[in-house]
């Protein structure tokens, strides 16, 4: 197979908070789309491999995804290693994204900030060509950056993308984690899910729309048209 984008995430349910606007509306454009969790994200309070499996195939679901698999890398101790960048530029020389997305570089998290060094080290490991790793050397065009951080930090995105229309089904995949987000948390308002909402309707405001989902990129974005501009 062979991607237009490809969303790594440290774990399951990070694509989904961090872009699954962004995911639907790619999808919309014709665009296949694939998401490689890097862990099972477990264990976590309320959570099980079985549950997270469970609640990982009802979000794919949602989204319309056209390729998603798991890593199997350690949860709470992810490291950029030698052995992790070969089995993820594997990965990507088999799927070959045109785009690349992965976690802000900066974050509280430490499996966040070692998935976005092992993104950018992959990316690199997969253009080369004299290597037992599986497919053809393949070089992804960008990375760009999503926000699901740990922070409580003033974001200064390069890009917006309005996510207006694709809001409602975004929250319903997020939604489908139920023992990360719902399940122990507090009930009364501002519960979690009040909180993205809240904070989506903010990156829509910015950019004088509904909703939005902001996004970063340590190379220059290029515009062939400043026709789509919101």
């Amino acid at each position: 197979m062979q991607l237009d984008v490809l969303v790594i995430a440290p774990h399951p349910d990070d694509a989904e908070l961090g872009m699954g606007g962004a995911i639907l509306k790619f999808k919309v454009e014709g665009k296949k789309v694939g998401v490689l969790d890097l862990t099972s994200g477990e264990p976590t309070p309320y959570g099980s491999l079985e549950k997270r499996a469970a609640e990982t195939a009802a979000a794919t679901e949602i989204l319309g995804l056209d390729w998603r698999d798991n890593l199997g890398l350690p949860n709470r101790s992810l490291e950029p290693t030698l052995e992790s960048r070969e089995k993820l530029a594997g990965v990507i020389r088999q799927v070959r994204p045109r785009w690349l997305f992965a976690p802000f570089w900066i974050d509280a998290h430490p499996d966040h900030t070692a998935a976005t060094k092992l993104v950018d080290d992959a990316r690199f490991w997969a253009k080369l060509s004299n290597t037992d790793m599986p497919g053809e050397s393949f070089h992804p065009e960008r990375i760009y950056n999503y926000y699901c951080v740990h922070l409580k930090m003033a974001a200064q995105p390069a890009f917006i993308l309005d996510i207006s229309q694709q809001w409602e089904q975004k929250l319903a995949s997020i939604q489908c984690y139920h023992s990360q987000f719902i399940e122990g948390r507090p009930q009364q308002s501002p519960t979690f899910i009040d909180k993205l909402t809240d904070e989506a309707s903010y990156w829509g405001k910015t950019i004088g729309v509904k909703y939005g989902e902001p996004f970063n990129s340590r190379e220059p974005i290029g515009l062939s048209s400043m026709g789509e501009l919101v």
